[in-house]
């Protein structure tokens, strides 16, 4: 069994955690949501015998390259959204471990004409999915200027989304924003000095989100994710951003997304997950060399309760 350019697609960010916080049983059936090079898929397979069961998600085009053959390994080229839609239709009902690396592939960053990177100029682009309809390019340009707000504000924690979202208005209509290298050109006149690249990533972060409508799909996965768990089964996030962590911690420890708390009669939380280890694992420093884009990793593991 290979991949193709594993190595070079996607660098599998804290393989050997995850692989703990799975808790491998080789005769389990476990999802890889997050498909991308295969790193952490081939990891997971490697450990289960012929009686266990790997599937794999990936809206991305390019991941179905990094597929192999193997009887006990289905890729689904499908948005982790689906989760349940499939499993249903493959007649599975409950599965030993889920994992989930979220965020953009070191493969979607090195393609430029993905238009995901700032250091580029390239077609404003950033769909995960290449068959959606909304680009960057739709977002940047045709969106109110209340939207733009709203997005930069939220999903890119900027401190001045008002005057972000009204610079983009007023550069737009002169001639539309086009490319990657536009769009960087239209915030360096806002960018605070001697941190230009982490402003211009903000505000990226916030297009791409939009785009590909990620925090809704991950309020959805997760609350799916619970479902399709066995009882002992674990759920491994890997988050990249405060936003997505934050969704993760919420449901992780408190069972409702939005970080509120339901009790029953005697006072005991209810909810269907527990957090495996309190706080979140990070990279450690060797990995940090190896692999800089690990940096904002933070990898969270929960199990299934019985009975909830």
């Amino acid at each position: 069994m290979t991949t193709n350019n594993e190595s070079t697609y996607h660098v599998p960010v804290m393989l050997q955690e995850c692989l703990e916080g799975l808790n491998i049983q080789p005769d389990g059936t476990y999802i890889d949501v997050t498909f991308g090079g295969g790193g952490h898929s081939k990891a997971i397979f490697e450990k289960l015998n012929d009686s266990g069961k790997l599937l794999a998600f990936d809206q991305d085009v390019d991941a179905k390259r990094n597929v192999w053959e193997a009887p006990n390994f289905h890729f689904i080229p499908s948005n982790f959204e689906f989760l349940k839609n499939h499993l249903r239709m493959m007649r599975i009902e409950k599965v030993d471990g889920i994992l989930a690396d979220l965020g953009v592939s070191s493969h979607q960053f090195n393609e430029p004409e993905r238009g995901f990177s700032i250091r580029s100029n390239e077609p404003l682009d950033m769909r995960m999915n290449q068959r959606s309809d909304q680009s960057a390019f739709h977002v940047v340009n045709e969106y109110e200027e209340d939207e733009l707000i709203t997005i930069i504000g939220k999903y890119g924690e900027v401190k001045s989304p008002r005057r972000v979202a009204q610079l983009i208005c007023q550069s737009r209509q002169g001639a539309p924003i086009k490319t990657t290298g536009d769009l960087v050109e239209v915030l360096s006149k806002m960018a605070p000095k001697f941190k230009e690249n982490r402003f211009y990533a903000q505000v990226f972060q916030a297009i791409r989100i939009e785009v590909n409508n990620e925090m809704k799909v991950l309020e959805s996965f997760l609350e799916q994710a619970a479902d399709v768990l066995k009882p002992g089964g674990r759920l491994v996030v890997m988050s990249y951003h405060s936003l997505e962590d934050r969704l993760v911690k919420n449901f992780m420890k408190r069972g409702h997304l939005d970080g509120s708390i339901e009790k029953d009669f005697y006072g005991n939380v209810l909810k269907p997950l527990t957090e495996v280890v309190r706080k979140p694992i990070t990279p450690d420093e060797e990995e940090l060399e190896r692999n800089p884009r690990s940096r904002s990793a933070k990898l969270r593991i929960a199990e299934r309760n019985e009975g909830e």
